[in-house]
């Protein structure tokens, strides 16, 4: 699969040199020799190979075709869009788009073409195996719910559930699987399915706990003859929180710049519906669990909230939402004042979604650990809005913000920052929670 992949990388770049032979060749012979040439396409391939791991391009077997058509002509897009801009900078004119456009059509085509040869040669490589899940409750099996979207990749013949403390019990009762899904087992039980996926050569697929995310972050002391890991509330270097500081400031005023016809267009289509008030403004937590006023464009109906619940939204089937709302928000429209909180420095661009107070008692409530995210300002977006849905559970958002509290800095924003275009597109990334829901984690019981 892998010279699969590098064959798919070659002809998309081989594509761009065609592209520019037929048409740009001629135009900028004068400005460019055979080096500068060169080091354009290996440029342009650099590109392609960075936005094809940022948006998971080559997950064959993990994703839907579509989805690796669509990540792919995306990072082609990105990368022909930059391409085209830097041309424009470096040469000092306007470079017709027209071609660039029918380059990412013909990438389109080889895309559909390649995915599905890549998906045929993975199905007949990679039999989809005798899977086992093991789980402690339901609640645990629901976690695991997406996997039946894979059934290509795993052919699940057993549920275990609240399986018997004793491994050597629960060991005769996994042999002969080729894979292993487990989710909120106990650690002891846990710590011997992984030892025996590793003794065996199976696949084990293991639902994390907070706390394993918390010691993916821990530090080895060497002061100790012992392993010892530290752990400790997060505390970037001043260095990362200039830089990160710097970017929001810089990027959300360009970003009211660009998108400020957006901006009107928006605010007078809410105006003239209902003639109520363009922003929605609602008290959120950020670092350290300060409040602020967080801006939206208004979506709903002025009284959505007039018997004083707060409460999620159930996606389309929200009779609060207006018809100007269900626009705005299928775009993320709703979303953009808030680059103003981010220029005044109540949210970053990256970091995890400021939850309301009452929501956020709630979880913790249930989930102690849930205040854990209010080690960092909160973001416009993060690793459970992009790897995530609306809806997902708390627990597993709550997961995903440890995981980027502890691969914080510059590249790793900058990765999410690219990682948000994609999910910008993509329709179930907004499905509601349960119809009557105050938050995500009572989704199932409400209806």
């Amino acid at each position: 699969m892998r010279g699969l992949k590098l064959l798919h990388l070659a002809i998309s770049n081989l594509l761009l040199i065609a592209c520019w032979w037929l048409y740009y060749e001629d135009q900028y012979e004068v400005w460019m020799n055979s080096k500068s040439k060169a080091m354009l396409f290996v440029f342009y391939g650099f590109m392609l190979f960075l936005f094809f791991r940022i948006y998971e391009a080559y997950d064959i077997g993990y994703h839907r075709i579509t989805d690796n058509v669509y990540s792919q002509s995306l990072s082609q897009g990105i990368a022909a869009s930059i391409l085209w801009i830097v041309s424009i900078v470096v040469f000092d004119r306007l470079t017709n788009p027209l071609p660039f456009v029918a380059l990412c059509g013909v990438q389109l085509i080889w895309n559909v073409a390649w995915c599905f040869i890549a998906n045929r040669m993975y199905s007949a490589l990679y039999r989809n195996r005798k899977t086992v899940v093991i789980y402690r409750d339901d609640d645990d099996l629901r976690r695991l719910k997406e996997i039946g979207r894979l059934s290509h990749r795993f052919n699940i013949q057993k549920y275990i559930k609240n399986p018997p403390d004793d491994y050597k019990v629960l060991e005769v009762q996994i042999k002969g699987f080729d894979a292993i899904v487990v989710s909120g087992v106990d650690a002891s039980l846990r710590n011997g399915i992984a030892k025996y996926c590793i003794e065996t050569g199976i696949s084990g697929y293991f639902a994390p706990h907070v706390g394993d995310i918390i010691m993916q972050g821990a530090r080895h002391i060497r002061s100790f003859s012992v392993p010892i890991m530290s752990v400790k509330r997060a505390t970037p270097t001043p260095e990362y929180l200039f830089i990160k500081r710097s970017f929001d400031i810089v990027l959300s005023a360009l970003a009211m710049v660009v998108l400020s016809p957006l901006f009107l267009v928006t605010a007078l289509a809410i105006k003239l519906y209902d003639h109520g008030p363009v922003l929605y403004r609602q008290v959120r937590l950020t670092r350290n669990g300060r409040r602020f006023e967080m801006l939206k464009f208004r979506s709903m109906c002025t009284d959505a909230e007039k018997d004083g619940v707060a409460r999620l939204s159930t996606g389309e089937n929200d009779d609060r939402i207006t018809p100007v709302g269900r626009v705005i928000r299928a775009c993320r429209l709703d979303e953009l004042p808030q680059l103003v909180n981010i220029l005044k420095g109540d949210m970053s661009i990256v970091g995890p979604r400021p939850e309301r107070p009452e929501i956020a008692a709630r979880y913790e409530a249930d989930m102690p650990a849930f205040s854990l995210r209010l080690q960092v300002k909160a973001g416009l977006t993060g690793y459970a809005q992009v790897y995530g849905k609306y809806n997902t559970d708390p627990y597993d958002k709550l997961e995903m913000d440890l995981m980027y509290v502890n691969k914080m800095g510059i590249f790793e924003d900058l990765r999410l920052m690219f990682a948000t275009v994609r999910i910008l597109f993509l329709r179930d990334s907004t499905e509601g929670v349960g119809a009557g829901s105050v938050t995500a984690r009572d989704r199932d019981t409400a209806a």
